[in-house]
Parts: structure tokens; sequence; C-alpha cells
């Protein structure tokens, strides 16, 4: 696949997603065998609340969960204790709708409300959320840094950005060699059988191909101003769920 950049990336996907909107759930359950639920609820939990239980000291608020999709990472972040709404935003349209109706059906409306937004551009006044998530999104975005800086910058002093992602595997051991080829083999027939669009799927293996690292991912979040972050790895190694804290005082 060439390697598309800048707005002519950010239209591709938008209009990609847009394709695959009804059948993203069901590709996402049968690649990760179901395992993706855990690990956004693993994810919600980390943006608001510790392993030892304490809940973070900016107490109650909203949540922003960016790239939102069909929703459930937004959802999952609504039924967390402390957190009073969650606005869900995608830069794809044919998502939103799916998702406002999976709010429905698990009664969660009057917790969730959704937008159209450019995480590259976040349309909300600085200091505003307790927390901000970003699941299966960032290697996404044309400028990564761009959008955790918005993310850094909308997150109240003290507030976490979570991130939680497909990563890929360091090392060229031959069980690392026979993954990549695995994904690369078997996930674009699955989006043609069960996706309905085998291009799409061709563009996830590339897409993890050119993303960060977990390290490096952990060294731009960093860079953009988050203190104390810390990530832990699921998957066998090939999902990395990041946490960062923004500073509570300026330098």
């Amino acid at each position: 696949m060439v390697q598309l950049r800048g707005d002519e990336k950010a239209r591709y996907v938008a209009s990609m997603f847009d394709r695959i909107s009804r059948r993203y759930d069901l590709m996402n359950t049968v690649m990760s065998g179901g395992m993706h639920h855990l690990w956004r609820r693993r994810a919600a939990h980390l943006a608001t609340q510790e392993d030892h239980g304490e809940a973070p000291s900016t107490g109650s608020g909203q949540a922003l969960d960016v790239a939102t999709g069909t929703g459930d990472f937004a959802l999952d972040l609504a039924r967390r204790p402390g957190i009073e709404r969650v606005v869900g935003l995608d830069f794809a349209p044919k998502m939103l709708p799916l998702a406002r109706d999976k709010a429905q059906r698990h009664d969660l409306s009057h917790h969730a409300s959704w937008m159209l937004g450019d995480a590259q551009s976040l349309p909300f006044p600085d200091d505003r959320f307790l927390c901000i998530t970003c699941g299966f999104g960032l290697r996404n975005f044309s400028d990564k840094e761009a959008a955790l800086k918005e993310m850094t910058r909308v997150a109240r002093p003290g507030g976490r950005v979570v991130i939680l992602d497909i990563v890929p595997l360091v090392g060229g051991g031959v069980f690392h060699r026979l993954l990549r080829g695995c994904f690369r083999g078997v996930v674009p027939q699955l989006g043609a059988l069960l996706g309905g669009n085998k291009e799409a799927y061709k563009y996830l293996p590339d897409s993890v191909d050119n993303f960060l690292t977990a390290q490096q991912l952990s060294a731009m979040m960093e860079g953009v101003g988050l203190q104390n972050v810390r990530y832990e790895t699921m998957g066998i190694g090939t999902v990395a769920l990041h946490v960062g804290e923004k500073p509570t005082m300026s330098a």
C-alpha cells in the first residue's frame, strides 16, 4: 500500500471506516477472539482508577473517547465510577449512529453524547476532561504527535490520557515472523469473508507495521508533556495499553 500522509490519509481512513462500519464490531471480535472487550475494560479501569483501588485525585467529571467508532470504549467509561458523562468523537460519520444506537440499547444514552470531529484539532477548551481515551485509533492519525498534544491540552491537570492500540512486534524470532505472516495473510481474507472489504483489512497490517513501538509511543507521550507514563502489553505482546498523566502544575 502506498503510504498516504496528511489530509489525503485522513480522507482515506475516514472513508474506509465508513465502508466497514456495519461489520466493524464483528471483525474486532473475530480477530481478537473477543479479547478486545477485556482490553477496553482494563483501559477504562486505568483511566479512572489505580490498580490498588484509589480513584484519581481529580475526582469526578466528564470523559472524552477519541476515535470512538461504534462506542464500545465510551460506554465502558460511562459505566465507571466518577464519570458523569462521556463524549465520543470520531471522524467517520457512519460510525456515530451505530454508537448512538448501542448507547440506547444499553440504557446509557443519558450518559453519552456523540460528535464528528478531528482528533488533531479537538473542539474543546483547555483542561476540560477527567480522562481522555483512544482505543485502536492513534495509528490511523496522520499526525500522531499533534493528536496526543490535543488530548493532553483538553485533559484536566492530574487527568489521564490512555492509549490502547496494536503495536509492532519487536524482535526477529521465528515466532514473531510467523505471527506477522499470519496477520498479513489471514486478516485480509477474514476482511473479505466477514467484513466484505479485503482492501480495508490489508490496510490494518500495514498500519501496524508503520506504527510506533510501545517504547516509542511512551517517549512521544512524555514528549508532549505527560508524566508518569507507563504501559503494559497484552495479546502476546501485540497490544499495548499506555497511561500518562497531565501535570498538576505548570513548570
